[in-house]
């Protein structure tokens, strides 16, 4: 997901979509431990994106203050 497309997001959509790649996250590196995935940058990239989410998260707040 490209930074344009989370600033689309409203703040409550992001939240949820955040949570959810959160658990995918915590999901894939589970799994990396338990037997190697095919392609380990899938668990850099989940992380930059919820990185990416959270610093939008971030900045509307500091911006509605």
């Amino acid at each position: 997901m490209k930074i344009a497309e989370i600033r689309d997001l409203s703040t409550q959509e992001l939240k949820e979509r955040l949570e959810v790649e959160v658990k995918a996250y915590e999901q894939k590196k589970i799994n990396h431990s338990i037997s190697p995935l095919d392609n380990p940058s899938v668990i850099t990239r989940s992380r930059r994106e919820i990185a990416r989410m959270k610093t939008e998260l971030r900045q509307r707040e500091l911006t509605n203050k």
